[in-house]
């Protein structure tokens, strides 16, 4: 797998769905110079495993944007999948509620581009070339700083859900290199402020 750590963050235009409202043309342009983003994939919408982390996401999202950062979430699925999980009621295995951006990957190019796509392409025994695997994102999360270099990557399977403090701890690692110049070791924490 390609470590995008210190590079330029893959650009993308694709569909985003943001609380209900569908965005064409969304891009991470619009935060450079402006936010921290940090962009996780998740495998797929109405699922069992995806709710309690983008729930988790939201529940910590004036954490982050305290901070200064973007949640973006991306899937494989649609936009029309999107929006019908974000009406669909938490009892009922439901994302209602999720105000951050998600962004729907439904050609595969974005979740290719950050390498976390699962499965690959090969050629069948007719020449043709077909996928193999399940075309879905693993669990992939990048950290991403104001002028657009990936400054963390984390890219679990699709079965082991992420802690969503430990992404808010990398947030926190980073703006104290920027702002004091000073590495964070092991188990580093943030002084509450």
């Amino acid at each position: 797998m390609p470590v995008l750590v210190g590079k330029r963050a893959p650009v993308f235009k694709a569909p985003a769905v943001i609380g209900q409202q569908l965005e064409e043309d969304f891009s991470l342009d619009r935060y450079l110079g402006k936010r921290y983003v940090l962009l996780f994939f998740y495998p797929a919408d109405f699922s069992s495993l995806c709710p309690t982390e983008l729930l988790a996401f939201q529940a910590m999202l004036p954490e982050f944007e305290r901070r200064g950062v973007a949640v973006i979430g991306c899937s494989t699925d649609s936009h029309q999948a999107h929006q019908a999980w974000l009406r669909t009621p938490q009892a009922e295995g439901g994302i209602a509620g999720v105000t951050y951006p998600l962004i729907a990957d439904a050609n595969k190019t974005i979740s290719a581009n950050y390498d976390v796509l699962a499965g690959h392409y090969d050629y069948n025994e007719a020449g043709e070339m077909t996928f193999i695997g399940s075309p879905q994102a693993y669990r992939g999360l990048f950290l991403i700083d104001r002028d657009g270099i990936v400054r963390h990557q984390l890219v679990n399977d699709r079965f082991l859900g992420r802690r969503i403090s430990d992404a808010l701890r990398m947030v926190d690692a980073l703006r104290h290199y920027e702002e004091h110049g000073e590495t964070c070791p092991a188990n580093w924490e943030a002084e509450e402020s």
